[in-house]
């Protein structure tokens, strides 16, 4: 068995109504590879230094920051969309994260709109890290549908250089998910993991409870050398305790590696000289989980 380089790391929102704070200690104790920071109206997730201080007590490395780009965080680090692009990029930078997640501008935001595509392809080519633009939906309400996001929803019709794809948004979408990555291809540069069953209502269940194709996405990035982060992105508000969530969480983190893992084929032995046969390699062990 093998497993690819991907981390999996635990989205701070899948903590929600606890705190950052509490993102990280969770993420410590069930052994996750790191957190992404949602920016939002947490005061911590938005204090570079809170979140080092965090980092370093827990031991657990900022992989991603997702920047303020939702509909409660407008106001969140300034009202002007660039400028909380600036702000995501200039953290991620600060604390060692490869990753921005960006959803593509509300329709109403024209102008962010109109320069979106290339102002993301600009901010890429100043920084190492990633701008990696993130699958949307539209909004539907009983049998009426609002597209909502512009340029698309659907981020795979336009060019950017990274792409997050988020599998719970596939789900509201009623779009077929392993068709989208395909489309993504090798621009698939981070992924939030979550189910859904195809509501009208962004579920993040978590994976393996909806109609997803979770473990075949992780199965193809095992096979693929995938080496972004799969991010747990799942909803855990009705958790009827903090035990209840934990174990909620901590059944993804098994989800993910689990499906991570491959068979990979034992290497054949060489060959042994007739000469020397006591030099025939001893069989490979079996036992243990493989982690490059």
């Amino acid at each position: 068995m093998r497993i690819p380089d991907a981390k999996v790391a635990l989205s701070t929102a899948s903590v929600y109504p606890e705190s950052t704070a509490t993102a990280f200690e969770i993420a410590a104790r069930l052994g996750y590879d790191g957190v992404e920071v949602m920016v939002w109206t947490d005061p911590v997730s938005q204090d570079i230094e809170a979140l080092r201080r965090l980092s370093d007590y827990h031991g657990v490395p900022v992989l991603a920051v997702h920047a303020p780009c939702l509909l409660i965080t407008q106001r969140v680090w300034s009202t002007d969309p660039w400028v909380k692009l600036q702000r995501a990029r200039a953290a991620a930078e600060k604390l060692g994260a490869s990753t921005v997640v960006v959803h593509p501008p509300f329709r109403w935001q024209r102008q962010y709109a109109r320069d979106f595509v290339t102002g993301i392809w600009r901010m890429a080519d100043e920084t190492d890290v990633r701008f990696a633009v993130e699958n949307m939906y539209p909004w539907r309400y009983r049998d009426r549908e609002m597209l909502a996001y512009a340029p698309d929803w659907d981020v795979t019709k336009y060019d950017y250089r990274h792409f997050t794809v988020d599998l719970s948004h596939t789900a509201t979408a009623r779009t077929d998910a392993l068709a989208m990555i395909g489309r993504m291809g090798d621009r698939l540069g981070h992924v939030h993991l979550a189910d859904g069953n195809g509501s009208a209502k962004d579920e993040h269940l978590v994976p393996g409870r909806g109609t997803q194709p979770c473990a075949e996405l992780l199965t193809g990035l095992a096979g693929s050398g995938f080496d972004g982060h799969v991010v747990i992105e799942v909803n855990t508000r009705r958790a009827m305790s903090a035990a209840e969530r934990e174990a909620d969480l901590a059944e993804a983190l098994a989800f993910a590696r689990l499906h991570l893992a491959s068979s990979a084929p034992s290497p054949a032995p060489s060959p042994a000289s007739p000469a020397s046969p006591a030099t025939r390699s001893e069989p490979p062990s079996s036992s243990g989980v493989r982690r490059s």
